[in-house]
């Protein structure tokens, strides 16, 4: 028998500026919203066609895949994850065709004393040789991103394609502010809203882990009051890693340039993270990134043109 509309997710954010993220009610509808993105013939199972008053698999339909019993599993989704095995998890994962990101993000979730971390209130730190070595990349866009997607340390190559980030509060060098909230980087990114998606995406991610953190239910909160698309897109409960890519931006200054990006995690500090730019060698991106540099100041000033505050 399907379950009434009325326990399917609402869309809604369900996070109030300053609250602390609800972790049973964050399990509960990561695994709802997971479920309803699957049907039966995804997963190798019949459809009678009988109509189905809510998205996807029914909650018997993957528990029976799952190797668990309707009530634990319902339990489960609930958001009542204690005493939950890593094998009934991992079971749980495969029936729902998690990712790996997904599947750690469940962990966190539904186990939180094996994973919880606490959450310092003093801001973090990148040591001194790392801000020299960022220096150094004379031609690369470099910086350091840590929790929350603050931008910690950047190089003068990254001022002079992302903006100048000197001119911004400490609070404001954030990814997920600067995306939704600043229209200069909606032009700047060429794919804005698979940046945007990215970025609700690492923040989730985050949240799994540290729920209790104040300053990432503030700038949820924010957001989620601001932003539109992104009270949308954190409503899909939607999480991943992407550690490289390509990012295609339009410039001020040099026009388009298309440039692949690398993260390296810091083996002291694994909330920190490398992540550099480089365009093809030889191409007009990386002309475009030679003239940017030989620039210099000029190029830095010109950026993304952030307002001051």
């Amino acid at each position: 028998m399907d379950e009434q509309a009325s326990q399917e997710p609402t869309g809604g954010t369900g996070q109030e500026p300053g609250r602390p993220l609800d972790r049973r009610a964050e399990l509960s509808e990561f695994l709802r919203t997971r479920r309803a993105r699957l049907k039966p013939e995804d997963v190798g199972l019949p459809d009678f066609g009988r109509h189905r008053r809510v998205p996807g698999l029914r909650r018997e339909e993957l528990a029976q895949l799952a190797g668990v019993s309707v009530a634990y599993y319902t339990r489960l989704e609930q958001g009542n994850g204690r005493n939950v095995s890593a094998e009934v998890l991992d079971a749980i994962a495969r029936a729902l065709r998690l990712s790996g990101a997904e599947h750690a993000h469940l962990t966190h979730l539904a186990k939180p004393k094996q994973h919880k971390k606490k959450v310092s209130a003093r801001p973090q730190q990148v040591r001194v040789a790392m801000r020299q070595l960022i220096d150094t990349f004379d031609s690369v866009p470099a910086y350091v991103v840590g929790r929350r997607s603050d931008i910690l340390v950047w190089n003068r190559m990254s001022a002079a394609v992302f903006g100048d980030w000197a001119q911004l509060p400490a609070q404001e060098r954030n990814w997920a502010r600067m995306v939704f909230l600043r229209p200069e980087y909606r032009e700047l990114f060429v794919e804005w809203e698979q940046k945007a998606s990215d970025m609700v995406s690492f923040l989730r991610m985050d949240a799994g882990c540290h729920p209790d953190d104040p300053r990432l239910s503030a700038l949820v909160g924010e957001l989620s009051v601001k932003s539109e698309e992104f009270r949308r897109l954190w409503a899909t409960h939607d999480v991943k890693e992407k550690s490289h890519g390509v990012k295609r931006l339009h410039h001020p200054l040099v026009g388009e340039l298309t440039l692949s990006f690398e993260t390296f995690k810091l083996v002291d500090d694994e909330e920190l993270s490398m992540v550099t730019y480089h365009p093809e060698p030889g191409s007009a991106s990386a002309e475009a990134l030679r003239l940017l540099a030989s620039w210099g100041t000029d190029a830095v000033r010109a950026g993304t043109s952030a307002p001051r505050q």
